[in-house]
């Protein structure tokens, strides 16, 4: 693996790809490594590419957008080696897909991730204000806010909430490892009185967490919803308790295991795009949510299965949203 602008134990995308590949090695008994590359060019990303494919790893994933224009690059000059690129296409510059026989594309329906959070968190809370912070305002960040709004606004005219998300309370920060920024935003949406941030931002949301923990150890009642990844674990703050309300998640490491798995098989799907959305359980809310009470989990669970049967339908498309 080579990791992006994060590292391995960023508590969200790039450790999840890492402990889907960490879970095949230890499975299927495999050699793993992991490079952290110096910068965030297409060069940068090159070398730590050629170092591993030097070093005899055949099986190489990347997780992120970033990655787009090097994996583009990788698939003809490694053709015995395999690819796999989490969020991206490679494309040549210009955008156009081109994933050759060596390397599968893996996208993920952020929206409806975002949209399952968002009725969750609309049931639990009842009323008053949200908020959310994206890091880069790319795709996925941007259908996870998308689908955010779109779940709670699902919820407000649906099943009885009050909630409120107003522009103010809608920012992209513009990176995914500025942590300090991310707290400082926090800081300021919690300080408005919106009670609960979902933060789709790598390091930039883990600066929110640490607000919403501070807070909450001085007496104050506020959330995150994290992103990715069950941040659960990321959020506590007194012994088992904490700030994070529940997690809008992309089954990234079921997904690097997956293709993993299907390389030992022979069943690679090389030149393939694939989707994981709510219809094959790609995506959701954890399957243990402390913070949700029992009445609201049975009933997002009645939302996922509207969603998965296709009853519901959540854009991945900002229309009349914000930003």
């Amino acid at each position: 693996m080579v990791t992006d602008a994060g590292t391995i134990d960023d508590k969200s995308f790039n450790q999840g790809t890492w402990e889907g590949v960490k879970q095949a090695g230890e499975d299927l008994g495999l050699e793993i490594k992991y490079l952290k590359p110096a910068g965030t060019t297409e060069a940068d990303y090159m070398k730590e590419i050629g170092n591993l494919y030097d070093a005899g790893f055949k099986f190489i994933v990347c997780p992120g957008f970033k990655f787009e224009t090097a994996i583009f690059q990788a698939q003809d000059k490694y053709p015995d080696a395999k690819f796999v690129i989490i969020d991206g296409n490679p494309h040549a510059g210009d955008y156009v897909p081109v994933v050759k026989e060596n390397t599968v594309s893996i996208f993920f329906a952020e929206h409806e991730s975002g949209f399952v959070a968002g009725v969750a968190t609309a049931l639990q809370l009842k009323e008053g204000e949200l908020g959310y912070i994206g890091g880069m305002e790319i795709p996925a960040v941007q259908k996870f806010n998308w689908g955010f709004q779109q779940g709670v606004k699902y919820a407000n005219e649906n099943l009885g909430t009050k909630m409120v998300i107003r522009p103010e309370n809608v920012i992209y920060q513009g990176s995914f490892d500025n942590v300090a920024a991310g707290q400082q935003l926090a800081a300021q949406m919690y300080d408005r009185g919106v009670k609960a941030i979902f933060a789709a931002a790598g390091g930039v949301g883990i600066g929110a967490i640490n607000e919403a923990k501070s807070r909450m150890k001085a007496g104050e009642e506020v959330w995150v919803i994290g992103v990715d990844v069950d941040q659960y674990a990321e959020g506590i703050y007194d012994g088992e308790k904490s700030i994070i309300l529940t997690s809008a998640m992309k089954q990234i490491k079921k997904a690097t295991y997956d293709m993993i798995k299907f390389e030992t098989e022979g069943k690679f799907p090389g030149g393939q795009i694939l989707t994981f959305d709510a219809t094959n359980d790609g995506v959701g809310i954890p399957e243990n949510n402390p913070n949700l009470s029992a009445a609201v989990e049975s009933k997002v669970a009645e939302v996922y299965a509207k969603l998965k049967s296709g009853e519901i339908v959540v854009a991945d498309v900002q229309g009349d949203l914000i930003r």
